[in-house]
């Protein structure tokens, strides 16, 4: 280590509690893998603060030693941004208390070490809502999901994190604590100096509590899933199902990926009979039970006279929907059976979904013949999970060497139809270059400007994004 990084982690040692850093490597080994093992990570230090002040002490000690720092949630990111190479490791794992539940102002306090879930267990306590339904919600963090602007299953009618802020408590890379939580639906003061934090992956500063916006319940789910003739179809069939303003879920899943978790998974089963092409996942938030049965009775009938559905299971109790639930949640575990993935998170215009399809899958074929594409995803909203499976009985290793040759093609397509190269699962390492590279010029000029009024020794998260 350089004298000056020695020097710093000896006074961050000295000046935190001996709880709040550890260089144990088997403590840290966890913390330097993410779980598809795609990106391996190294770190001097892991610091594991348990308050605001006790991150503001450790910023100020790396702010004057230079001492980059990367902050990392549930370490669930999908894109590299959480994994260190050799730069301090500061975990908030530590940081989970539900500071404030205010049902009059439907808002929550949390720190950003909370669990989705914990989130989610202490608005149900309140009789409240908190709309993030997102796979990972056991084990990703607030500070996480903000950092990266998660979406979720639910953006359709709640839209992206971004969307569920009031404000944000952050320490900046000075060391100095901004603490914009409010549960104000109003304020015209300026700037709305919140936002830059959310979606900046750690790169500005770093999140330590969020005021969350909380929803009234629903007073009924009703889910059902659909068994659709192609994703041409499953655009069409949105239309329908969102007459009335009440539908709050749109999943999407091709046969590939199904068969993949309803033949794998234990706790994944087929309620179907027959197989088919291609599956839909609603949810209809409505006020009771009758209400929800009439609805999906309804609109489901009219799909069912235009020819959009080739069948349909209504879940019938809890544990049905939860069952019916279990085949997407777990879509990304599924696709481990089918050998090497090569992922994208991308969003396109939802009536340019199935061009983009057609497209994506000619330009997979011709690059990689065999190669099986596994699109899937938030239709509602125009994201798309568009992985690619290894043709079958290829070499795990030998496919996954193409990532960039299969990733350009899927990236200029998306370009071309006006859509995005990540939508919410942010930038990190992974798509750092490809940003620079396809970016507006004048919003990468912006993002480096703000980048460096902040953080002008780049030592916040200096390898992710600009």
């Amino acid at each position: 280590m350089a004298l000056d990084m020695q020097d710093g982690i000896a006074e961050l040692k000295a000046a935190l509690p001996a709880g709040a850093w550890t260089q144990d490597i088997d403590i840290i080994a966890p913390h330097l893998t993410e779980w598809r093992d795609k990106y391996f990570g190294q770190t001097p230090i892991m610091l594991t603060p348990r308050s605001t002040q006790e991150v503001s002490d450790a910023v100020r000690i790396c702010a004057k030693h230079k001492l980059p720092i990367v902050p990392q949630g549930g370490n669930t990111g999908l894109v590299g941004g959480q994994t260190p190479q050799n730069e301090v490791l500061l975990s908030l794992k530590k940081m989970t208390a539900i500071r404030e539940v205010n049902p009059t102002s439907n808002a929550m306090i949390v720190e950003a070490g909370a669990t989705v879930q914990a989130v989610h267990d202490a608005a149900d306590t309140a009789n409240r809502k908190f709309p993030m339904l997102i796979a990972s919600q056991g084990s990703c963090t607030v500070g996480g999901i903000l950092s990266t602007n998660a979406g979720g299953n639910h953006v359709l009618k709640y839209g992206t994190t971004k969307e569920l802020v009031f404000g944000v408590e952050v320490v900046l890379p000075s060391g100095e604590i901004f603490n914009g939580l409010t549960s104000l639906r109003k304020d015209n003061t300026g700037y709305d100096l919140n936002r830059l934090f959310l979606g900046a992956e750690g790169t500005l500063g770093i999140i330590t509590a969020a005021s969350l916006k909380l929803f009234p319940k629903p007073g009924f789910v009703q889910r059902a899933l659909l068994a659709v003739e192609s994703a041409t179809i499953a655009v069409a069939l949105l239309d329908t199902l969102r007459a009335g303003g009440q539908l709050a879920m749109f999943e999407v899943m091709p046969a590939i990926g199904y068969r993949a978790v309803v033949d794998n998974i234990d706790s994944a089963k087929d309620p179907f009979d027959a197989r088919h092409p291609w599956y839909v996942l609603v949810d209809w938030e409505v006020g009771s039970e009758a209400e929800g049965a009439a609805l999906a009775e309804n609109l489901l009938g009219k799909a069912f006279e235009a020819n959009l559905i080739r069948d349909a299971v209504i879940a019938q109790s809890d544990t049905q929907a939860i069952q019916l639930l279990n085949i997407r949640e777990h879509m990304s575990a599924g696709q481990k059976f089918l050998g090497g993935s090569i992922k994208h998170d991308i969003t396109v215009p939802i009536d340019k979904i199935p061009e983009f399809f057609a497209l994506a899958d000619a330009a997979v074929e011709a690059v990689v013949p065999g190669s099986r594409p596994v699109g899937f995803g938030h239709f509602g909203d125009g994201n798309i999970h568009y992985n690619i499976a290894q043709p079958e009985g290829a070499d795990r290793e030998t496919f996954l060497a193409n990532w960039d040759a299969l990733s350009q093609p899927i990236f200029d397509i998306c370009d071309e139809l006006g859509g995005s190269i990540s939508a919410e699962h942010g930038i990190g390492i992974m798509k750092r270059e490809d940003l620079a590279a396809r970016a507006d010029p004048v919003k990468m000029s912006l993002l480096r400007s703000i980048k460096a009024a902040l953080d002008p020794d780049r030592i916040m998260n200096p390898r992710v994004m600009v």
